[in-house]
Formats: C-alpha cells, sequence, structure tokens
C-alpha cells in the first residue's frame, strides 16, 4: 500500500528559495580577487542567480549541459552552482591547481559548453584555450573580461543584460545537477555526477552530523574550496540552515585566514590538515585564536594526535574529524565525541574518522569477500551504499564496472575496522600498507606517531623494496622550522609506540612534501622522488 503524499521533487534551487524567503537577511562575505571584502544577502544571491539563469538560457545552455567552473569561494561561484543546476544544466567545478593537461582533458572529456573563470586565472584560461572544447564560451568573473582572450564575456555585464528568470526549471530530482571529477592519482580522471535528491539529502545529512556548524548565530568559513567536492556541501548546507558563509578567496595561508576569521568573526571552519598548521602558526604568533572561532571540521586525510593536540589544549577550539569521497558527494562520517569526556580521551576518539552519516551504510570486507565483525579489531576494505554514492562513473564504463562489488556496494580502497559503536578508523589506503616479513604496518599510524615528536611537522610514509622482508617502511620528515630533531630520536619516538619491526629502516629529511591538488601528500611523486634521489645508508 503506497502512502497518500504529494511527491515533490527534491531540487538543488528549492534550498536558495527556501533560504531567500526564510533567511534572506543572512549573509555571505567574500574576500575578493579583486582585493576587497564583498557582502551580500542570501535573498539578494537568490535575485543575481536568476539574473544568470536567464543569461544562461539566452546563451543557448539546455538541461543536461554541462558548464564549467574555474574558480575560488566567493559570491559569484555559489551563484552559478545555484543557476547552472536551476535551468537543468551540470555545474562542473574544476579544480585550477590540476596540471592544465589535466584541465584540458576533464574540460573535453566533459563536453563543456562554458567556462567561468576568476580573473586572476585568466592566464591560464588563456594557456587552457587551445586544447578546451570546440566553440566553448568563457565568462569572466568580474566587471571586465581580459584582452587576452578576444571574445569572453564579462560576469556583470552578462547579468546585468538580464531580467531575472521568472522561475526554475521543473526537473526530475533525479536529474543530474553537478559533476566532480576525482583527482586522478592512478589513470585518467573519473567523474561522480550528482544528482538533485543526492545533493539535497547530502545537505540535510551534513546538518544533522555537524550541528555545531550551523544555525542562524553561525558563521561558516570553507577553507575547502568550491571545486573540491562542492566545498564538501557548505554551499548548500549552509544556505539550508540559515548560516552565514565566509568565503576566503584564493588566499588560504595561516596570517590571511586568522585575520579574516577574526575580523569576520568566523564561529566553524571546514578544511584539510594542511590549512591548519598554517592556521596553528598563526594563532601561536599571535598568541590567540580568532575571537569567535569555537570549531573546526577536519578531513580530506588523517588528522593527527598533534594537531588535535593543539588545536584543543593550546586553543580551546573543538576538532571535528570527518571522512569522505568524491564518490560519497562527498561526506560519509564525522566524530561526534562526547563534550563530559577527559582532555585525553576526547582526542583518542577523535583520532577515528568517526559514525556514519544519516544515508550512509558501511561494512568492512575481508580478503574473502565476506563483510567482518565490527568488534573494533577485525580490519578489511571499507564498502559503503546510500543515497549520496555513485552507482557510477560519468563517461566510463571500464571504471563504472569496477566500482560497484556484485552485491552494489562500493570499494573505497580505505582499510578499516570499525567498533561497536559504529565508529569506523581509517588504517590505511589499500595501496600504501606496507607488507613486511608477511605483516602489515600502516603508513598512518607510522606518520601520525612520527609526528607526535617534537619538532617534526609533516611525516609521510611509503614502502620500499627489501631483498629479506619483501617491504620496510621509509619515513620522509619535514622539520619544524628552526627545529634540528634527528632521525635517532625520531626512530626513539617511534620506539614508545610502536613495535621494533614497525620502526623505519630509513628516515630521510626533505624541505616540503610533494602535494596532490586537493592537498594530499602524494605517495606517488615521493616514491619517484626517493628512486632517483637514492637511499641514505640504514
Amino acid at each position: 500500500m503506497s502512502g497518500l503524499m504529494m511527491d515533490r521533487p527534491l531540487s538543488v534551487p528549492s534550498i536558495l528559495d527556501y533560504a531567500a524567503e526564510i533567511h534572506g537577511e543572512q549573509e555571505i562575505v567574500s574576500a575578493r580577487v579583486e582585493g576587497d571584502r564583498h557582502r551580500q544577502s542570501f535573498a539578494a544571491t537568490r535575485e543575481r542567480a536568476l539574473r544568470l539563469a536567464a543569461a544562461l538560457r539566452a546563451m543557448g545552455i539546455e538541461s543536461g549541459d554541462r558548464v564549467a567552473t574555474l574558480a575560488w569561494n566567493g559570491y559569484r561561484h555559489l551563484e552559478l552552482y545555484y543557476a547552472i543546476a536551476g535551468i537543468g544544466a551540470v555545474c562542473h567545478t574544476i579544480n585550477p591547481r590540476l596540471f592544465p593537461e589535466q584541465i584540458s582533458w576533464i574540460a573535453t572529456h566533459a563536453e563543456d559548453r562554458v567556462l567561468f573563470f576568476d580573473a586572476d586565472l585568466a592566464p591560464l584560461v588563456a594557456d587552457l584555450a587551445p586544447q578546451l572544447p570546440k566553440g566553448i564560451r568563457l565568462v569572466c568573473l568580474g566587471d571586465t573580461a581580459p584582452t587576452a582572450l578576444p571574445g569572453a564575456l564579462a560576469y556583470e555585464a552578462l547579468i546585468a543584460g538580464h531580467a531575472p528568470a521568472s522561475g526554475w526549471t521543473e526537473l526530475p530530482e533525479r536529474a543530474a545537477s553537478g559533476l566532480c571529477y576525482t583527482s586522478g592519482t592512478t589513470g585518467n580522471p573519473k567523474g561522480a555526477l550528482y544528482s538533485h535528491r543526492s545533493t539535497v539529502l547530502h545537505a540535510m545529512a551534513a546538518v544533522l552530523a555537524v550541528p555545531s556548524s550551523f544555525g542562524t548565530d553561525q558563521r561558516v568559513l570553507p577553507a575547502v574550496p568550491l571545486f573540491h567536492v562542492n566545498a564538501w556541501g557548505l554551499p548548500f548546507s549552509a544556505l539550508l540552515s540559515g548560516t552565514d558563509l565566509v568565503m576566503p578567496g584564493p588566499r588560504l595561508d595561516g596570517a590571511s585566514l586568522f585575520q579574516l576569521m577574526d575580523q569576520e568573526a568566523v564561529t566553524a571552519a571546514w578544511g584539510v590538515p594542511t590549512v591548519w598548521s598554517g592556521l596553528i602558526d598563526e594563532m601561536r604568533a599571535q598568541g590567540r585564536k580568532p575571537r569567535a572561532l569555537h570549531s573546526l571540521l577536519i578531513g580530506g586525510s588523517a588528522v593527527s594526535e598533534a594537531q588535535i593536540r593543539a588545536l584543543e589544549s593550546e586553543f580551546g577550539i573543538a576538532v571535528l574529524h570527518g571522512w569522505g569521497m568524491t564518490e560519497l558527494s562527498p561526506l560519509g562520517s564525522v566524530t561526534r565525541p562526547r563534550r563530559d569526556l577527559p582532555l585525553e580521551d576526547r582526542i583518542a576518539s577523535k583520532l577515528s574518522q568517526g559514525q556514519r552519516l544519516f544515508g550512509v551504510e558501511m561494512r568492512i570486507i575481508g580478503d574473502d569477500g565476506q563483510p567482518r565483525a565490527q568488534d573494533g579489531q577485525a580490519v578489511g576494505e571499507l564498502a559503503v551504499r546510500g543515497n549520496n554514492v555513485i552507482a557510477g562513473y560519468f563517461n566510463d564504463a571500464e571504471a563504472s564496472a569496477r566500482a560497484l562489488d556484485e552485491t552494489g556496494w562500493f570499494r573505497t580502497g580505505d582499510v578499516s575496522r570499525i567498533d561497536g559503536s559504529g565508529a569506523m578508523t581509517i588504517v590505511d589506503r589499500t595501496k600504501d600498507l606496507i607488507k613486511s616479513g608477511g605483516e602489515w604496518i600502516s603508513s598512518i599510524d607510522l606518520e601520525n606517531a612520527a609526528t607526535g615528536c617534537p619538532g617534526v611537522a609533516q611525516a609521510a610514509a611509503i614502502g620500499i623494496s627489501h631483498e629479506k622482508w619483501g617491504e620496510r617502511p621509509l619515513l620522509v620528515i619535514v622539520r619544524e622550522a628552526g627545529a634540528s630533531v634527528t632521525g635517532a630520536a625520531i626512530a626513539a619516538h617511534l620506539g614508545a609506540s610502536l613495535a621494533k619491526w614497525q620502526i623505519p629502516q630509513h628516515i630521510v629529511f626533505r624541505d616540503s612534501l610533494p602535494m596532490t591538488a586537493t592537498g594530499k601528500v602524494s605517495k606517488l611523486d615521493l616514491r619517484r622522488i626517493i628512486s632517483a634521489e637514492g637511499l641514505p645508508e640504514a
């Protein structure tokens, strides 16, 4: 028997309609590439998005067409999210930090019709232009178009030339709304094609899972870029919940973030560990935290105990540790620690990746392909399914065939364990586990232990071939500024928490670690560097 309820489709533009009507005076503050700071209400954002929708229709953009963005975090980029989806097109965010060859490959694979770009990225677009899809239109997100790109349009003139559209295109909720490509660490990047339904459900689930970040009395700063899986859904969750958005633009260094957070009374922020390392350095230099900041959601890669301890014990900033993937829209889990726990227990609880969001199911799979116990001890590959999980990759039949197992679960490649409370802890990536003498060594455990050593700023562990043991761990260290910590001191520190056979045979020091375009350590590039430079004597 079916229920007798209306069936209205979930849609991305309905979030903006709701935000403009119910929370119309809430604010989007943007640190612009022009150098100033811009303020705009939710109601004004809807009016401008409707103008943009009319302009896109006039350009001939139709339902299903892909419209690309190459831009930082700001109000114009946010308007694009809603206007593009609002006419039934697909908002395709591209990471400007990728290699030019990757950007042109992605734009061509997506068959983008229009590219909107920030003014400071005009030189990159000019270099890319010959490799972009034939006939693509270019629009600069500013008052003027760069002369170096003949035929490019200026965003402000474009929307000023159109009256607001009378409404949004009526769409089925399973229609595509957004397209994000994985970073392509192996093979070509793969596209995750989100629907209106999945995006709205993800926005709701995020507000439920991280209530401290949201509300009409809160101001959240997405330090994670809008081109990193839609800033983890914040453009949707914040507007849905009436939360002010403070957009940092391209400047994510510690000093710039501190100043913006302090002046704009930011209460919560989301981003990757490398961003917060810079903020910690600036807070130590200032001798205080930004005046209203109370919590940070950290994800993208595992957060270390040392970083959690610095934020919680030195500055009283609550850390929430999250996990997700492009294929999950992206949030999959987040820590929910009890506030009454002692500091040490609270820190320990946040080393896990937390409990699943509503709408996401998790289990771990053993080498035999069978689910393993959720007892906090059994380890296996993490598999997920849910409303926000991909069912295949965009225009990639081969990758789609490998994405899900025969029972319909997406295999993440993360080696994990899950305890009786549902808390999931990632042990390693399947490709980053180090097998030495038949025993597995977790690169994450090594890295977390090493960053707890005084004088260590960053650490990365990789496996290297060994004639007797098959593989042995190698640890690459970046010292803190002014520190002179030695390999022997680090090895002694590791010996306090790790078995002797887990201690790296080689500890190498470098000025920096190679990073991917999404702010993670590139183990692939690190292996190449170590191979080219050779190993020191053990």
